[in-house]
């Protein structure tokens, strides 16, 4: 089961930051594991339910709320998706941790895999270490940016830090 997860910094509220990855609809914005997400407002909570699209696919696929703690952690656990050599279930977790200046953000992602896949599990982490902190730095600039993005988006805050991109990052555990 390969995890990787990267930290960054938003410099806005944990509130602000909660509200903004509690709208799944924000995550086709920024995440390289959802291309989009429909557009029908879904009041946010556990058991929420999505559909969406995973990149390459052509079906829709549910993601599901698998945790909800507001401005401490949300989780969003993406539909069994089937190939050839076996099954992967995406899971999409945000931890924050509220700061005087803004608030730091856990990103992590970890792949349930089956069958052959489970033999590709390096592969599979070696790929979200390499998309992840891409994503992070895309959450970073489209939460600090001048002008409102996307269907929830959030008012433009003043950068109190030099720079937006990630910090930290952990390997595949």
């Amino acid at each position: 089961m390969p995890s990787v997860s990267t930290n960054v910094f938003v410099p806005r509220p944990a509130t602000e930051v909660f509200d903004f990855l509690a709208d799944a609809r924000n995550l086709a914005l920024w995440s390289s594991g959802v291309s989009s997400v429909e557009a029908a407002f879904v009041p946010p909570g556990v058991d929420a339910v999505y559909c969406y699209r995973y990149p390459g696919r052509r079906r829709r696929h549910r993601l599901v709320c698998a945790d909800y703690e507001p401005c401490r952690r949300i989780a969003f656990r993406g539909q069994r998706m089937w190939c050839p050599l076996g099954t992967q279930v995406p899971l999409y977790a945000f931890d924050l941790l509220p700061h005087a200046d803004g608030t730091l953000v856990r990103l992590s992602v970890t792949s349930s895999l089956s069958a052959g896949l489970l033999l590709l599990a390096p592969v599979v982490a070696m790929a979200w270490r390499r998309d992840l902190p891409v994503d992070g730095r895309k959450f970073c600039d489209l939460l600090g940016a001048a002008a409102p993005v996307g269907p929830a988006a959030l008012p433009a805050a003043p950068q109190t830090r030099g720079s937006t991109t990630p910090s930290g990052f952990d390997y595949a555990h």
